[in-house]
């Protein structure tokens, strides 16, 4: 299953680089959640018509093609439609401006989109690293400890990219994502700064769009996938699991909400780099997203949904906050086990600080 990793990692490679024709947004709301600024003015610039306008009058014309107050990298937007200046558009809410689920937000395949967020943390710190991890298998257990710093830096990168638009004919998106977080012992010169821990994670996901409501929240969500996470090592740090997760998504003013409970797909004992992991990582997380005055708020919530000695879980506190431009100061507090695939089993506090480039979804 580790070739998957390769597979999917070098899919998501190509859509990135790919060209495609999308089809015109069909609401100009739709363009604000491009990344690419290059992308999104040709977004702007079909939907207001303009780009059938002759070269000279492109260059004469001063008349703005859409007024857009942003908020928060894109994602609450309001937008005047320059064909009817009256009409304030309504704002796309977050879980809407980076999945595409009203036919309004639609920006047809190959963008290459946020995904879970993209920083990097010069300080991240524990008081108990993991010297020696250890695993139920033998062959997946260190025999002597590392040498390792409680100081390292850590940075992630996520991404994902539509593969599939209308899967069920106007219903349901194919997306294709990407996300790598390492930790690196930067200042861990006695063994040449080494990368202590790269996780990567592939995954599919099809996405559906939904409007129902639960205990005054808006679903708006529906989604399953399979995803792989592993750490490319060979014994005894390998380590590895595949899932089938779910994927129900909850919104209200200033507020998001992601249930994702999981299955773990089986593997032979024998191959197993770590038979007991979904008692440590968990069946199921919560991700809780609110937004405030340009800052947002993440809290991460995990567990093994057992009792007794199978009880563990895990909490990630994030906060980002505006500091120049697109860049962000990042804050992240760690308690728990499964940190990282390496430390799965291995309870301990992480703290970081540094920067963001994008927050969640």
């Amino acid at each position: 299953m580790k070739h998957l990793r390769l597979l999917l990692l070098a899919g998501v490679l190509a859509t990135g680089i790919c060209h495609a024709q999308n089809p015109d947004p069909m609401d100009i709301r739709a363009c604000t959640a491009i990344e690419s600024d290059a992308q999104r003015l040709a977004c702007y610039d079909r939907a207001t018509g303009r780009d059938r306008l002759p070269a000279a009058q492109k260059r004469t014309d001063q008349t703005p093609a859409a007024d857009t107050s942003v908020f928060s990298h894109d994602r609450q937007v309001a937008v005047v439609d320059a064909s009817a200046p009256a009409k304030v558009s309504k704002p796309l809410s977050l879980l809407d401006s980076r999945w595409e689920l009203s036919p309004e937000s639609k920006l047809g395949t190959f963008n290459l989109r946020g995904y879970q967020p993209v920083y990097a943390l010069p300080l991240f710190a524990t008081s108990n690293q993991n010297n020696r991890p250890q695993s139920p298998n033998p062959n997946n257990t260190v025999p002597t400890p590392q040498q390792l710093q409680n100081v390292e830096g850590k940075f992630q990168l996520s991404l994902k990219t539509k593969v599939w638009q209308g899967v069920f004919g106007s219903a349901g998106d194919l997306w294709l994502g990407y996300t790598q977080s390492s930790r690196w012992q930067v200042y861990n010169a006695a063994i040449s700064r080494p990368f202590r821990e790269t996780d990567y994670e592939p995954e599919a996901l099809l996405v559906f769009d939904a409007h129902y409501r639960l205990l005054g929240w808006e679903g708006r969500l529906l989604g399953i996938g399979v995803n792989h996470q592993s750490n490319g090592r060979s014994d005894p740090l390998s380590r590895s699991w595949n899932r089938v997760i779910a994927d129900f998504g909850f919104e209200r003013p200033g507020w998001t909400i992601m249930f994702r409970p999981w299955w773990r797909i089986p593997e032979a004992r024998r191959n197993d780099d770590n038979p007991d992991i979904s008692n440590y990582m968990g069946r199921a997380s919560m991700q809780i997203v609110h937004e405030w005055h340009g800052q947002e708020f993440g809290m991460m919530l995990r567990h093994s949904l057992r009792g007794g000695s199978q009880s563990h879980g895990a909490a990630r506190f994030t906060w980002s906050f505006p500091v120049a431009g697109n860049v962000r100061g990042y804050m992240e507090l760690f308690k728990g086990y499964g940190e990282s695939l390496i430390d799965y089993n291995h309870n301990a506090t992480y703290f970081g600080v540094g920067v963001s480039l994008l927050d969640w979804y």
